[in-house]
């Protein structure tokens, strides 16, 4: 019988669960199910739909369980980070959890550091500073006397609720957890004085566990349900850039990730935090990883922006737009993608207009313009972060390793080589599932450590190399890309 792990993996707009199967030729997935995840608008606020996500759990589990030649070893479930849901002392959810897209946040961190000051934050926490955070929907939510934050008993985050569901375990899961700015990046427990401001303590989260370790069984309903027996729930890294960055293909350390899709996250793994008044100016965030890493990261405007931009264009092929794109005029315009214009404007081809005609540079006007200065520019923008990356970093940086949806965009692999100087390595495009199921097979001694994982990972999945060219070019190009960037 051949050792598989469900994974479940919730993004923000759309989940799926997949089987993972090691084989002699390393790791096969398949998909079991997909399916949309959205929000709900109603009385000015934005809800997720935590029932609805676990009912699309237990149809995947379902089918798994009907497939009778399989024998599912383990659960795992990722999501993304900061939101949670308040539990009552019955146990019983007190209301749909708040998604971060809630404008409720707006303007929450400074009303928060009239209590703590903002580098006593930093200090304790490693995080960065983004409204949506934990911490500041949690004072938000005491400061508009929010009924369900009043009568909670616990809190749990949005993979851990998922897992209570399943098991009737609560626990807090810690790569979860620190995206919360409520963790203490030294102790990797919750930092009481933030607690005591919210008016919490420890015991209002579940018993703290880090990836790799057993949240419990499937409930006698569950088994009911699904036709499945005593499954193991396993915590896998519940954050899904966590499990994407576990995923990473590296034969050695001395390698940066950037996990591309809609956002672009770039960072190192670390052995402990990196708080500096450096970190803090250059707003780095330290997120909790995998065996006792730290991901010392910054976020980056991603595919947004062409995402934006092909909306409008009617879905226009990516094989179109990238054709057009090569044949258009190198570094006619540059961006800076993670400028505020990009943040969520109605026509973003107009914000990108309107940020060059301000720059005194050339004005895109066709599709071929407009693509090949988003790619230029985030390319670039990637050296920018991988330059201060290089200053912050306790190892040197060898490679760039590109994982998630944008490792399969070739044309902007190849000009994130060119602008960075050092090879590219395009691929897993599924890291996060992959970092899910890897979690669950050292939980079940089917592997020993990340690191021969990870050498696996290299050597069962298709990996292309991007090494650097026309160097000198680029290197012009970045001089004046920080020039027309440095005033926005």
């Amino acid at each position: 019988m051949k050792q598989c792990f469900f994974a479940v993996d919730l993004g923000a707009t759309s989940g799926r669960t997949i089987l993972g199967t090691f084989t002699p030729e390393g790791l096969e997935m398949e998909d079991v199910n997909r399916f949309p995840n959205h929000l709900i608008e109603t009385g000015g606020h934005f809800y997720w739909d935590i029932y609805e996500l676990y009912r699309h759990i237990i149809e995947g589990l379902k089918i798994v369980a009907q497939k009778k030649n399989v024998e599912i070893t383990s659960i795992g479930i990722d999501t993304w980070g900061v939101d949670f849901v308040c539990v009552g002392k019955d146990g019983g959810f007190l209301r749909q959890p708040y998604s971060y897209r809630d404008p409720h946040t707006a303007g929450a961190p400074e009303a928060f550091f009239k209590k703590v000051a903002r580098k006593q934050v930093y200090e304790w926490t490693g995080i960065q500073v983004m409204n949506f955070n934990s911490l500041f929907q949690l004072d938000t939510l005491r400061r508009n006397n929010d009924s369900a934050l009043a009568a909670a008993d616990k809190l749990l985050f949005i993979p851990d609720a998922l897992s209570y569901m399943l098991t009737g375990e609560m626990v807090t899961e810690y790569t979860i957890a620190s995206t919360a700015q409520l963790v203490n990046a030294n102790t990797r427990k919750p930092e009481d004085a933030l607690l005591r401001e919210l008016g919490l303590t420890e015991s209002n989260f579940g018993r703290f566990v880090y990836p790799g370790e057993k949240i419990g069984t499937l409930t006698k309903e569950v088994q009911r349900m699904t036709g499945l027996g005593d499954i193991p729930v396993i915590a896998v890294a519940g954050h899904d850039t966590a499990s994407a960055v576990a995923s990473v293909p590296a034969m050695n350390p001395d390698f940066a990730y950037l996990s591309s899709g809609t956002w672009s996250l770039m960072g190192v793994e670390t052995k402990g935090p990196v708080i500096t008044e450096e970190t803090e100016s250059l707003n780095f965030t330290n997120e909790g990883g995998v065996d006792d890493t730290i991901r010392l990261l910054k976020n980056i405007c991603g595919m947004w922006l062409l995402e934006r931009c092909r909306a409008a264009w009617g879905q226009t092929s990516y094989p179109e737009l990238i054709a057009e794109a090569n044949a258009s005029e190198p570094f006619r315009s540059l961006i800076n993608p993670d400028d505020v214009l990009f943040a969520n404007p109605a026509d973003m081809e107009q914000a990108i207009q309107t940020f060059c005609s301000d720059s005194h540079q050339p004005v895109p006007q066709t599709r071929g313009q407009i693509v090949r200065c988003i790619f230029e520019s985030l390319a670039l923008r990637y050296r920018q972060v991988l330059d201060n990356l290089r200053t912050l970093s306790p190892h040197p940086i060898e490679t760039l390793h590109v994982i998630g949806g944008g490792s399969r965009n070739e044309l902007l692999n190849r000009w994130t080589a060119n602008a960075v100087g050092i090879p590219v390595v395009a691929g897993p495009s599924e890291a996060t599932a992959i970092g899910n199921i890897m979690i669950q097979a050292l939980a079940a001694g089917t592997a020993k450590d990340i690191a021969s994982m990870r050498q696996l990972i290299n050597r069962s999945i298709s990996l292309e190399t991007f090494y650097p060219e026309d160097t000198d070019v680029w290197d012009a190009a970045y001089l004046h890309f920080k020039q027309v960037t440095m005033n926005h």
